[in-house]
Protein backbone atom coordinates (compact mmCIF):
# COMPACT_ATOMS: atom_id res chain seq x y z
CA UNK A 1 0.00 0.00 0.00
CA UNK A 2 2.98 2.33 0.33
CA UNK A 3 3.15 4.67 -2.64
CA UNK A 4 6.36 5.05 -4.65
CA UNK A 5 8.18 8.39 -4.77
CA UNK A 6 7.47 9.87 -8.20
CA UNK A 7 10.97 11.32 -8.58
CA UNK A 8 12.37 7.78 -8.95
CA UNK A 9 10.46 7.23 -12.20
CA UNK A 10 11.55 10.41 -14.02
CA UNK A 11 14.02 10.42 -16.91
CA UNK A 12 15.86 13.53 -18.11
CA UNK A 13 13.10 14.52 -20.52
CA UNK A 14 10.46 14.27 -17.80
CA UNK A 15 12.60 16.27 -15.38
CA UNK A 16 12.70 19.07 -17.94
CA UNK A 17 8.90 19.07 -18.04
CA UNK A 18 8.72 19.06 -14.23
CA UNK A 19 10.97 22.11 -13.97
CA UNK A 20 9.28 23.94 -16.85
CA UNK A 21 5.87 23.57 -15.18
CA UNK A 22 7.34 24.72 -11.87
CA UNK A 23 8.73 27.88 -13.45
CA UNK A 24 5.37 28.69 -15.04
CA UNK A 25 3.63 28.09 -11.73
CA UNK A 26 6.05 30.32 -9.83
CA UNK A 27 5.41 33.12 -12.33
CA UNK A 28 1.68 32.66 -11.74
CA UNK A 29 2.18 32.95 -7.98
CA UNK A 30 4.28 36.10 -8.35
CA UNK A 31 1.60 37.73 -10.50
CA UNK A 32 -1.35 36.60 -8.40
CA UNK A 33 -1.17 37.35 -4.69
CA UNK A 34 -4.84 38.33 -4.52
CA UNK A 35 -8.02 36.86 -5.98
CA UNK A 36 -8.33 39.77 -8.42
CA UNK A 37 -4.78 39.34 -9.65
CA UNK A 38 -5.31 35.59 -10.09
CA UNK A 39 -8.53 36.17 -11.99
CA UNK A 40 -6.81 38.64 -14.32
CA UNK A 41 -4.13 36.07 -15.11
CA UNK A 42 -6.67 33.29 -15.64
CA UNK A 43 -8.71 35.43 -18.05
CA UNK A 44 -5.60 36.42 -20.02
CA UNK A 45 -4.49 32.79 -20.31
CA UNK A 46 -8.00 31.64 -21.24
CA UNK A 47 -8.44 34.24 -23.96
CA UNK A 48 -5.04 33.36 -25.39
CA UNK A 49 -6.27 29.75 -25.59
CA UNK A 50 -9.41 30.75 -27.50
CA UNK A 51 -11.97 31.12 -24.71
CA UNK A 52 -14.74 33.70 -25.14
CA UNK A 53 -16.57 35.58 -22.39
CA UNK A 54 -20.05 34.31 -21.65
CA UNK A 55 -21.63 37.76 -21.26
CA UNK A 56 -20.71 38.62 -24.85
CA UNK A 57 -22.21 35.36 -26.13
CA UNK A 58 -25.42 35.88 -24.16
CA UNK A 59 -25.73 39.45 -25.40
CA UNK A 60 -25.38 38.32 -29.01
CA UNK A 61 -27.45 35.15 -28.59
CA UNK A 62 -24.55 33.07 -29.89
CA UNK A 63 -25.37 29.37 -30.12
CA UNK A 64 -22.85 27.01 -28.55
CA UNK A 65 -21.63 23.77 -30.11
CA UNK A 66 -19.15 21.03 -29.13
CA UNK A 67 -15.60 22.36 -29.00
CA UNK A 68 -16.59 25.89 -28.02
CA UNK A 69 -14.66 27.40 -25.11
CA UNK A 70 -16.32 29.84 -22.72
CA UNK A 71 -15.43 31.64 -19.51
CA UNK A 72 -17.42 33.67 -16.99
CA UNK A 73 -16.23 36.03 -14.23
CA UNK A 74 -17.92 37.11 -10.99
CA UNK A 75 -16.88 40.45 -9.47
CA UNK A 76 -13.30 39.97 -10.68
CA UNK A 77 -12.69 37.36 -7.96
CA UNK A 78 -14.18 34.11 -9.27
CA UNK A 79 -13.85 32.61 -12.74
CA UNK A 80 -15.28 29.52 -14.44
CA UNK A 81 -14.07 27.96 -17.69
CA UNK A 82 -15.99 25.51 -19.88
CA UNK A 83 -14.92 23.51 -22.92
CA UNK A 84 -18.03 21.99 -24.46
CA UNK A 85 -17.84 18.25 -25.02
CA UNK A 86 -19.30 16.00 -27.69
CA UNK A 87 -22.14 14.86 -25.45
CA UNK A 88 -25.07 17.14 -24.56
CA UNK A 89 -24.27 19.42 -21.65
CA UNK A 90 -27.31 18.15 -19.78
CA UNK A 91 -25.57 14.77 -19.44
CA UNK A 92 -23.10 16.34 -17.03
CA UNK A 93 -19.58 17.71 -16.81
CA UNK A 94 -16.17 16.73 -15.51
CA UNK A 95 -15.37 19.54 -13.08
CA UNK A 96 -12.16 20.73 -11.45
CA UNK A 97 -12.83 23.16 -8.60
CA UNK A 98 -10.23 25.07 -6.58
CA UNK A 99 -10.05 28.33 -4.66
CA UNK A 100 -7.83 31.35 -5.26
CA UNK A 101 -8.17 33.17 -1.94
CA UNK A 102 -5.48 32.68 0.72
CA UNK A 103 -4.97 33.69 4.36
CA UNK A 104 -3.78 37.28 4.68
CA UNK A 105 -4.37 40.58 6.47
CA UNK A 106 -7.11 42.89 5.18
CA UNK A 107 -6.81 46.65 5.67
CA UNK A 108 -9.78 48.03 7.61
CA UNK A 109 -12.02 50.76 6.20
CA UNK A 110 -10.80 53.41 8.63
CA UNK A 111 -7.23 52.18 8.96
CA UNK A 112 -4.67 54.98 8.98
CA UNK A 113 -3.58 56.42 12.29
CA UNK A 114 -0.53 57.86 14.06
CA UNK A 115 0.85 56.81 17.43
CA UNK A 116 4.10 58.14 18.94
CA UNK A 117 5.50 59.33 15.61
CA UNK A 118 4.68 56.14 13.73
CA UNK A 119 2.01 55.82 11.03
CA UNK A 120 0.16 52.50 10.98
CA UNK A 121 -2.60 50.71 9.10
CA UNK A 122 -5.17 48.80 11.14
CA UNK A 123 -5.91 45.32 9.77
CA UNK A 124 -8.27 42.38 10.22
CA UNK A 125 -6.82 38.94 9.51
CA UNK A 126 -8.55 36.78 6.89
CA UNK A 127 -8.80 33.01 7.18
CA UNK A 128 -7.05 30.69 9.59
CA UNK A 129 -3.66 32.09 10.56
CA UNK A 130 -1.13 31.72 13.34
CA UNK A 131 -0.95 35.43 14.10
CA UNK A 132 2.57 35.30 15.52
CA UNK A 133 3.89 34.21 12.10
CA UNK A 134 3.03 37.57 10.56
CA UNK A 135 5.26 39.82 12.64
CA UNK A 136 8.74 41.08 11.62
CA UNK A 137 8.56 39.80 8.03
CA UNK A 138 8.59 42.03 4.92
CA UNK A 139 5.04 42.74 3.78
CA UNK A 140 3.51 44.12 0.59
CA UNK A 141 0.16 45.81 -0.05
CA UNK A 142 -1.95 44.69 -3.01
CA UNK A 143 -5.46 45.66 -4.03
CA UNK A 144 -7.72 48.32 -5.41
CA UNK A 145 -9.09 51.65 -4.24
CA UNK A 146 -12.35 52.71 -5.88
CA UNK A 147 -13.02 56.44 -5.71
CA UNK A 148 -16.47 58.04 -5.52
CA UNK A 149 -16.46 58.80 -9.25
CA UNK A 150 -15.98 55.09 -9.97
CA UNK A 151 -12.31 55.37 -10.85
CA UNK A 152 -10.34 52.30 -9.78
CA UNK A 153 -6.76 52.71 -8.60
CA UNK A 154 -4.69 49.53 -8.54
CA UNK A 155 -2.18 49.22 -5.71
CA UNK A 156 0.89 46.99 -5.55
CA UNK A 157 3.65 48.20 -3.24
CA UNK A 158 6.48 46.06 -1.93
CA UNK A 159 7.17 43.62 -4.76
CA UNK A 160 9.66 45.50 -6.94
CA UNK A 161 13.34 45.64 -5.99
CA UNK A 162 13.22 49.39 -5.30
CA UNK A 163 9.79 49.36 -3.61
CA UNK A 164 9.49 50.01 0.11
CA UNK A 165 8.12 47.15 2.19
CA UNK A 166 6.03 47.20 5.37
CA UNK A 167 6.15 45.26 8.62
CA UNK A 168 4.46 44.49 11.93
CA UNK A 169 6.67 44.93 14.98
CA UNK A 170 7.19 42.42 17.79
CA UNK A 171 8.31 42.91 21.35
CA UNK A 172 12.06 42.48 21.79
CA UNK A 173 13.16 39.31 23.58
CA UNK A 174 14.78 41.39 26.36
CA UNK A 175 11.36 42.67 27.53
CA UNK A 176 9.15 39.74 26.60
CA UNK A 177 9.03 37.79 29.85
CA UNK A 178 5.24 38.14 30.21
CA UNK A 179 4.64 37.66 26.48
CA UNK A 180 6.54 34.37 26.44
CA UNK A 181 4.23 32.98 29.10
CA UNK A 182 1.14 33.39 26.89
CA UNK A 183 -0.50 30.69 24.79
CA UNK A 184 0.56 30.73 21.14
CA UNK A 185 -2.91 31.96 20.15
CA UNK A 186 -2.46 34.98 22.43
CA UNK A 187 1.22 35.87 21.93
CA UNK A 188 0.11 38.27 19.19
CA UNK A 189 -3.46 39.55 19.43
CA UNK A 190 -5.52 40.22 16.32
CA UNK A 191 -5.74 43.93 17.08
CA UNK A 192 -1.94 44.08 17.36
CA UNK A 193 -1.49 43.15 13.69
CA UNK A 194 -1.10 46.79 12.66
CA UNK A 195 1.24 47.47 9.76
CA UNK A 196 3.86 50.19 10.17
CA UNK A 197 3.86 52.36 7.03
CA UNK A 198 5.89 55.44 7.95
CA UNK A 199 7.78 57.50 10.51
CA UNK A 200 8.80 60.77 8.83
CA UNK A 201 6.75 63.82 9.88
CA UNK A 202 5.58 66.45 7.40
CA UNK A 203 7.56 69.58 8.42
CA UNK A 204 4.68 72.05 8.12
CA UNK A 205 2.34 69.99 10.28
CA UNK A 206 2.16 70.18 14.08
CA UNK A 207 -0.34 67.42 14.84
CA UNK A 208 -0.27 63.91 13.30
CA UNK A 209 2.54 65.02 11.02
CA UNK A 210 3.62 61.48 10.13
CA UNK A 211 0.09 60.52 9.10
CA UNK A 212 -0.10 63.73 7.08
CA UNK A 213 3.10 62.76 5.30
CA UNK A 214 1.65 59.37 4.35
CA UNK A 215 -1.55 60.98 3.06
CA UNK A 216 0.50 63.40 0.97
CA UNK A 217 2.39 60.48 -0.63
CA UNK A 218 -0.90 58.70 -1.36
CA UNK A 219 -2.38 61.80 -2.92
CA UNK A 220 0.68 62.59 -5.04
CA UNK A 221 1.37 59.03 -6.24
CA UNK A 222 -2.10 57.54 -6.45
CA UNK A 223 -4.63 60.39 -6.28
CA UNK A 224 -6.07 58.89 -3.10
CA UNK A 225 -7.47 60.79 -0.11
CA UNK A 226 -8.17 59.35 3.32
CA UNK A 227 -11.90 58.83 2.74
CA UNK A 228 -11.10 56.60 -0.24
CA UNK A 229 -10.12 53.88 2.21
CA UNK A 230 -13.87 53.45 2.75
CA UNK A 231 -14.21 51.87 -0.69
CA UNK A 232 -10.84 50.13 -0.86
CA UNK A 233 -9.95 46.46 -0.92
CA UNK A 234 -6.34 46.26 0.20
CA UNK A 235 -4.64 43.02 1.19
CA UNK A 236 -1.40 42.77 3.14
CA UNK A 237 0.65 39.77 2.01
CA UNK A 238 4.25 38.58 2.37
CA UNK A 239 6.58 40.52 0.07
CA UNK A 240 8.83 38.62 -2.30
CA UNK A 241 8.81 36.15 -5.14
CA UNK A 242 8.30 32.41 -5.14
CA UNK A 243 11.61 30.59 -4.77
CA UNK A 244 13.02 27.17 -5.50
CA UNK A 245 13.84 25.44 -2.22
CA UNK A 246 16.42 22.83 -1.27
CA UNK A 247 19.93 22.27 -2.58
CA UNK A 248 18.37 19.99 -5.18
CA UNK A 249 15.77 22.65 -6.09
CA UNK A 250 13.06 20.02 -5.72
CA UNK A 251 10.60 22.23 -3.84
CA UNK A 252 8.83 25.57 -4.16
CA UNK A 253 8.59 28.04 -1.27
CA UNK A 254 6.00 30.76 -1.74
CA UNK A 255 3.01 32.60 -0.33
CA UNK A 256 -0.53 31.50 -1.21
CA UNK A 257 0.07 27.94 -2.35
CA UNK A 258 -3.12 26.97 -0.51
CA UNK A 259 -4.87 26.76 -2.84
CA UNK A 260 -3.23 28.36 -5.85
CA UNK A 261 -1.10 25.27 -6.38
CA UNK A 262 -4.30 23.35 -7.17
CA UNK A 263 -5.85 26.29 -9.01
CA UNK A 264 -2.89 26.61 -11.35
CA UNK A 265 -2.54 22.90 -12.08
CA UNK A 266 -6.30 22.67 -12.69
CA UNK A 267 -6.12 25.63 -15.05
CA UNK A 268 -3.07 24.26 -16.86
CA UNK A 269 -4.84 20.93 -17.36
CA UNK A 270 -7.99 22.67 -18.57
CA UNK A 271 -6.13 24.72 -21.16
CA UNK A 272 -4.15 21.70 -22.34
CA UNK A 273 -6.89 19.15 -23.03
CA UNK A 274 -8.48 18.99 -26.44
CA UNK A 275 -12.00 17.94 -27.39
CA UNK A 276 -13.53 15.79 -24.66
CA UNK A 277 -16.56 13.50 -24.54
CA UNK A 278 -18.20 15.40 -21.70
CA UNK A 279 -17.95 19.13 -21.13
CA UNK A 280 -14.82 20.00 -19.17
CA UNK A 281 -15.09 22.67 -16.49
CA UNK A 282 -12.64 24.46 -14.23
CA UNK A 283 -14.03 26.77 -11.55
CA UNK A 284 -11.74 28.90 -9.40
CA UNK A 285 -13.54 30.57 -6.52
CA UNK A 286 -13.09 33.11 -3.75
CA UNK A 287 -13.91 33.01 -0.01
CA UNK A 288 -13.16 29.34 0.68
CA UNK A 289 -10.93 30.30 3.59
CA UNK A 290 -13.90 31.88 5.40
CA UNK A 291 -16.60 29.36 4.55
CA UNK A 292 -17.22 29.90 0.80
CA UNK A 293 -19.74 32.65 1.61
CA UNK A 294 -20.71 35.81 -0.28
CA UNK A 295 -21.39 36.48 -3.93
CA UNK A 296 -17.98 35.18 -5.01
CA UNK A 297 -17.90 32.09 -2.79
CA UNK A 298 -18.89 28.59 -3.88
CA UNK A 299 -22.13 28.82 -1.91
CA UNK A 300 -23.38 31.60 -4.19
CA UNK A 301 -25.57 30.90 -7.24
CA UNK A 302 -22.87 32.07 -9.66
CA UNK A 303 -21.90 28.61 -10.85
CA UNK A 304 -25.48 27.39 -11.11
CA UNK A 305 -26.55 30.52 -13.01
CA UNK A 306 -23.60 30.25 -15.38
CA UNK A 307 -24.38 26.63 -16.25
CA UNK A 308 -28.03 27.62 -16.86
CA UNK A 309 -26.87 30.27 -19.36
CA UNK A 310 -24.64 27.73 -21.11
CA UNK A 311 -27.50 25.24 -21.39
CA UNK A 312 -29.70 27.89 -22.96
CA UNK A 313 -27.06 28.80 -25.55
CA UNK A 314 -26.47 25.09 -26.22
CA UNK A 315 -30.17 24.61 -27.03
CA UNK A 316 -31.05 22.85 -23.77
CA UNK A 317 -32.85 25.49 -21.69
CA UNK A 318 -34.88 24.79 -18.58
CA UNK A 319 -34.52 24.08 -14.90
CA UNK A 320 -34.85 20.31 -15.32
CA UNK A 321 -31.95 20.24 -17.76
CA UNK A 322 -29.89 22.25 -15.28
CA UNK A 323 -30.68 19.83 -12.45
CA UNK A 324 -29.82 16.84 -14.63
CA UNK A 325 -26.55 18.43 -15.70
CA UNK A 326 -25.39 19.14 -12.15
CA UNK A 327 -26.56 15.82 -10.72
CA UNK A 328 -24.83 13.89 -13.51
CA UNK A 329 -21.50 15.68 -13.15
CA UNK A 330 -18.28 14.36 -11.60
CA UNK A 331 -15.93 16.60 -9.68
CA UNK A 332 -12.46 16.77 -8.20
CA UNK A 333 -12.53 19.31 -5.40
CA UNK A 334 -8.96 20.45 -5.87
CA UNK A 335 -7.59 21.55 -2.52
CA UNK A 336 -4.33 20.97 -0.70
CA UNK A 337 -3.50 18.28 1.85
CA UNK A 338 -1.28 18.48 4.90
CA UNK A 339 2.12 17.00 4.06
CA UNK A 340 3.67 14.72 6.66
CA UNK A 341 6.21 16.74 8.64
CA UNK A 342 8.83 14.68 10.50
CA UNK A 343 9.40 17.61 12.87
CA UNK A 344 5.77 17.28 14.04
CA UNK A 345 5.19 13.58 13.46
CA UNK A 346 2.92 13.21 16.49
CA UNK A 347 0.15 15.14 14.70
CA UNK A 348 -0.04 12.60 11.87
CA UNK A 349 -1.02 8.96 11.44
CA UNK A 350 1.70 7.66 9.13
CA UNK A 351 -0.32 5.05 7.25
CA UNK A 352 -2.86 7.68 6.20
CA UNK A 353 -0.72 10.76 5.64
CA UNK A 354 0.31 12.61 2.47
CA UNK A 355 4.01 12.68 1.63
CA UNK A 356 6.15 14.97 -0.49
CA UNK A 357 6.99 13.52 -3.89
CA UNK A 358 4.44 10.70 -3.91
CA UNK A 359 2.02 12.43 -6.25
CA UNK A 360 -1.47 13.86 -6.21
CA UNK A 361 -3.43 13.25 -2.97
CA UNK A 362 -7.00 11.95 -2.70
CA UNK A 363 -8.96 12.56 0.50
CA UNK A 364 -12.08 10.40 0.76
CA UNK A 365 -13.32 12.81 3.41
CA UNK A 366 -12.20 15.97 5.18
CA UNK A 367 -13.99 17.68 8.06
CA UNK A 368 -12.97 17.49 11.71
CA UNK A 369 -13.24 14.90 14.45
CA UNK A 370 -16.24 12.71 13.54
CA UNK A 371 -15.99 13.84 9.89
CA UNK A 372 -18.02 16.94 10.80
CA UNK A 373 -18.71 19.24 7.88
CA UNK A 374 -17.29 16.79 5.35
CA UNK A 375 -18.10 15.41 1.96
CA UNK A 376 -17.45 11.66 2.01
CA UNK A 377 -16.83 10.16 -1.45
CA UNK A 378 -18.49 6.84 -2.29
CA UNK A 379 -16.28 3.83 -3.10
CA UNK A 380 -17.67 3.37 -6.62
CA UNK A 381 -16.44 6.82 -7.55
CA UNK A 382 -13.07 6.28 -5.87
CA UNK A 383 -12.60 3.06 -7.85
CA UNK A 384 -13.40 4.99 -11.05
CA UNK A 385 -10.83 7.65 -10.18
CA UNK A 386 -8.20 5.03 -9.29
CA UNK A 387 -8.71 3.46 -12.69
CA UNK A 388 -8.27 6.80 -14.46
CA UNK A 389 -5.04 7.55 -12.59
CA UNK A 390 -3.59 4.08 -13.16
CA UNK A 391 -4.39 4.13 -16.89
CA UNK A 392 -2.64 7.50 -17.21
CA UNK A 393 0.24 6.28 -15.00
CA UNK A 394 -0.23 9.19 -12.61
CA UNK A 395 1.46 8.90 -9.22
CA UNK A 396 -1.19 9.27 -6.52
CA UNK A 397 -1.67 8.68 -2.81
CA UNK A 398 -4.53 8.82 -0.30
CA UNK A 399 -4.57 10.66 3.01
CA UNK A 400 -6.44 12.14 5.93
CA UNK A 401 -5.64 15.46 7.58
CA UNK A 402 -3.78 14.36 10.68
CA UNK A 403 -4.80 12.04 13.48
CA UNK A 404 -8.40 11.56 14.51
CA UNK A 405 -9.42 14.36 16.92
CA UNK A 406 -6.25 16.31 16.15
CA UNK A 407 -8.11 19.00 14.20
CA UNK A 408 -9.29 19.15 10.62
CA UNK A 409 -10.47 21.39 7.81
CA UNK A 410 -12.97 21.77 5.02
CA UNK A 411 -13.13 22.44 1.28
CA UNK A 412 -15.77 23.29 -1.33
CA UNK A 413 -16.51 19.59 -1.93
CA UNK A 414 -19.64 19.38 0.24
CA UNK A 415 -21.21 22.35 -1.56
CA UNK A 416 -21.08 20.73 -5.01
CA UNK A 417 -22.10 17.39 -3.53
CA UNK A 418 -25.46 18.95 -2.64
CA UNK A 419 -26.41 18.65 -6.30
CA UNK A 420 -25.97 14.87 -6.12
CA UNK A 421 -22.82 14.77 -8.21
CA UNK A 422 -19.83 12.57 -7.44
CA UNK A 423 -17.17 14.59 -5.60
CA UNK A 424 -13.84 13.74 -3.99
CA UNK A 425 -11.18 16.01 -2.51
CA UNK A 426 -7.99 15.87 -4.48
CA UNK A 427 -4.90 18.05 -4.32
CA UNK A 428 -1.25 18.58 -3.49
CA UNK A 429 0.59 18.07 -0.20
CA UNK A 430 1.79 21.29 1.46
CA UNK A 431 4.25 21.84 4.29
CA UNK A 432 3.56 24.75 6.67
CA UNK A 433 0.03 25.18 5.32
CA UNK A 434 -1.48 28.63 6.04
CA UNK A 435 1.90 30.06 7.04
CA UNK A 436 3.10 33.19 5.21
CA UNK A 437 5.47 30.92 3.25
CA UNK A 438 4.34 27.41 2.28
CA UNK A 439 6.29 24.60 0.61
CA UNK A 440 5.32 22.13 -2.13
CA UNK A 441 7.10 19.47 -4.18
CA UNK A 442 7.70 20.03 -7.89
CA UNK A 443 6.98 16.35 -8.50
CA UNK A 444 3.56 16.63 -6.88
CA UNK A 445 2.83 19.71 -8.98
CA UNK A 446 3.62 17.78 -12.14
CA UNK A 447 1.62 14.68 -11.17
CA UNK A 448 -1.39 16.81 -10.16
CA UNK A 449 -1.52 18.53 -13.53
CA UNK A 450 -1.32 15.15 -15.28
CA UNK A 451 -4.00 13.72 -13.02
CA UNK A 452 -6.35 16.63 -13.60
CA UNK A 453 -5.90 16.36 -17.36
CA UNK A 454 -6.62 12.61 -17.30
CA UNK A 455 -9.79 13.22 -15.28
CA UNK A 456 -11.11 15.85 -17.73
CA UNK A 457 -10.53 13.55 -20.67
CA UNK A 458 -12.48 10.59 -19.25
CA UNK A 459 -16.23 10.05 -19.52
CA UNK A 460 -18.47 9.76 -16.47
CA UNK A 461 -18.69 6.88 -14.01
Amino acid sequence: MERRNAWKSYDEKTLEKVNALAREYMDFLDGGKTERECTDQVVNMAEAAGYRELTDLVKNGTALKPGDKVYAVMMNKTVALFSLGKRPLSEGMNILGAHIDSPRLDVKQNPLYEDTDLALLDTHYYGGVKKYQWVTIPLAIHGVVVKKDGTTVEICIGEEEDDPVFFISDLLIHLSGEQMEKKASKVIEGEALDVIVGSQPLPEKEKEAVKAGILKILEENYGIEEEDFLSAELEVVPAGKAREAGLDRSMILAYGQDDRVCAYTSLAAMLEVGQTERTACCILVDKEEIGSVGATGMQSRFFENTVAELLALAGEPGDLKLRRCLASSDMLSSDVSAAFDPSYASAFEKKNAAYFGRGIVFNKFTGSRGKGGSNDANPEYIAHIRNIMDQAQVAFQTAEMGKVDQGGGGTIAYILARYGMNVIDCGIAVLSMHAPWEATSKADLYEAKRGYAAFLEKACL
